[in-house]
């Protein structure tokens, strides 16, 4: 099984769609709110030079934001 995180916050629209459809296909992650963890918006922007989210990292690999079709083919969804 890939280790999934998600970096999110709680106000971002394409955050909640980006859980929705890994819920919706039964992917297990972490969540990780970036705006009450510093030490973790920190890491993200060191690993990605982003400070965008969402950021979702697939065995440490990074995908920043909402790409549907990168996260497919990582995840081996459809």
């Amino acid at each position: 099984m890939k280790r999934v995180v998600v970096f999110s916050t709680p106000t971002c629209s394409w955050c909640r769609k980006l859980k929705s459809y890994l819920k919706e296909n039964k992917i297990r992650f972490k969540d990780v709110d970036v705006s009450r963890d510093q030490n973790a918006a920190r890491d993200m922007i060191r690993k990605t030079g982003q400070q965008g989210v969402p950021q979702m990292w697939i065995n440490n690999y990074p995908i920043v934001g909402f790409d549907k079709n990168k996260i497919d083919r990582m995840l081996g969804i459809r």
